[in-house]
This record gives C-alpha cells, sequence and structure tokens, in this order.
C-alpha cells in the first residue's frame, strides 16, 4: 500500500505576526515555522496504517511538501518520524499561486505515483481555506471523504470515521485509490526519535521545480488583495436573572460563543 501524505510548513502558533509593507502577507522575517497540524495527523494515520499492515509487502509513505528550501525541514522531521522519502516542489514564490494553483502543483507531482490512499489535513493553520485536499481528488479523479478521524483498511477498501456537526459521526466505506482529508485530534502524535532523525538524513528527499511540472503562476481563479490583523476590542455583558439563570446563560455563552467549554 502507498500512501502520500502532503504536508505544509505554516509559522509557529505563538510566531509574533506583522503584515509585511505590501500588506499582502505578513513579515517572515525571524519567524519560526513548523509542520502545519491538521497535516501531522494526515501524518500519523498513514504511519500507523503502514505500522498495522506490515508483512511481506509492507506500506510506503511518501510526505509532499511546496515551498521555499526552508520546507526541507519539515520534510526531514516527517521522515524521522517514520516516512519512507519525499517529494518537494521548490518555489520561493508559493503566494503567487491560490489554492487550485497548488493543488494542480501537488496533483501533477504525484499522478504517476500510482498511490493507493492521497492524505492531507483538513485545513492549513495560515489560510484556512479547507480547499487544496479536495480540489486535489478532483483534478486526479479520486472519491475523497473529508474531516476524517480514523481510517482501517478492509478488504475493498478502506472504512473511515467522519466527525460531523454536534457531536455526530459518519462511517463509510470507500474504495481505493481515495483521498481523505484529516481532521485534527484524534491520534496521539509521535515524535522523532533520535534513530528515526539519524535514518532521515539517508532518506531520499526529490526536489523538483514548479516548470518541470508544467505548472505556471498565470491562471489564477482568486486574486489576494491585502491582509490586516484582527481588530482587538473590550466589551462587558451583564448577566441579568437569579443566580441559577444567569448561571445557566455564563455556560452557554462559554460553550457556543467564546468556545472555551
Amino acid at each position: 500500500m502507498k500512501i502520500i501524505v502532503a504536508i505544509k510548513q505554516v509559522p509557529e502558533r505563538d510566531a509574533r505576526i506583522r503584515i509585511d509593507t505590501a500588506a499582502k502577507w505578513i513579515d517572515l522575517t525571524d519567524v519560526e515555522f513548523m509542520m502545519n497540524e491538521s497535516d501531522a495527523y494526515a501524518l500519523e494515520e498513514a504511519l500507523q496504517l503502514k505500522e498495522a499492515h506490515g508483512g511481506p509487502n509492507p506500506s510506503e509513505v511518501v510526505v509532499l511538501s511546496a515551498g521555499p528550501e526552508r520546507v526541507g525541514k519539515t520534510i526531514r522531521e516527517a521522515l524521522a518520524k517514520g516516512a519512507d522519502r519525499g517529494i518537494h516542489i521548490q518555489s520561493d514564490d508559493l503566494a503567487s499561486f491560490d489554492a487550485l494553483g497548488v493543488a494542480r502543483l501537488l496533483a501533477a507531482a504525484i499522478k504517476d505515483e500510482q498511490a493507493d490512499l492521497v492524505l492531507t489535513g483538513l485545513q492549513s493553520d495560515d489560510l484556512g481555506l479547507g480547499q487544496t485536499g479536495v480540489i486535489m481528488a478532483e483534478l486526479l479523479s479520486l472519491p475523497h471523504a473529508s474531516l476524517i478521524l480514523k481510517i482501517e483498511k478492509t478488504d475493498k477498501g478502506i472504512k473511515v470515521l467522519r466527525e460531523l456537526e454536534d457531536g455526530w459521526f459518519q462511517h463509510l466505506e470507500l474504495s481505493t485509490p481515495a483521498l481523505l482529508t484529516i481532521q485534527s485530534g484524534n491520534s496521539k502524535l509521535r515524535y522523532a526519535t533520535l534513530m528515526g532523525i539519524k535514518k532521515a538524513k539517508t532518506k531520499e528527499v526529490r526536489v523538483i521545480a514548479p516548470a518541470d511540472l508544467g505548472a505556471e503562476q498565470s491562471g489564477r481563479v482568486v486574486t489576494l488583495e491585502h491582509v490586516v490583523l484582527p481588530h482587538k476590542q473590550r466589551t462587558t455583558q451583564i448577566l441579568t436573572g437569579t443566580p441559577a439563570e444567569a448561571a445557566a446563560k455564563l455556560v452557554e455563552k462559554l460553550q457556543f460563543e467564546v468556545r472555551a467549554i
């Protein structure tokens, strides 16, 4: 079974964010980067599938990422955790591609891999569009499902668990090859071991350019005009009624507005 996992390198969550002078994106000076969270869960699902189905023909996990040279660090992190090889679409101007353009790059890079399963995170922590994975499925003509929490291999293909709204879940069976977008939080993420870090240095990472894939920057369907930092504003609300009524209103606001419980 060959599993391809698309991963993205994003700014760390606690990074100090500043808008660049063109107001087109954030200033990346002195910003530290990390693997996108839901992509890390997609990688974990792939590695668990690989470990569960070893045998004489063990699964292969291939990580795929696009971006500048620094993205190689995130690919090596995935290799250190247990992925077998990597594909790096190296581009210093990935911001010039919209979600469709990036999906075309990723799809073109793996179209000849003949993968049984393609996994992506549900969405990226920086843009949060949630589009790349499903667009890839369309470009590759693959059946797909989103919001996946768990994957099981079956004789006919795969069985997945989807998270729906209001605490509901759904079980689906799909034939393979297929593409899934993975939800965060259902598994415990592993750390790279010292042995894994050493092995990662010798694993293959194929570096390709967008031009090698026949992908150009033209043909954008979405243009980012400018970005702004969210406006912070403090407000005060007075909860009226009896203590029991006020407590009930407070719990409701914490649950549905603040989403703290």
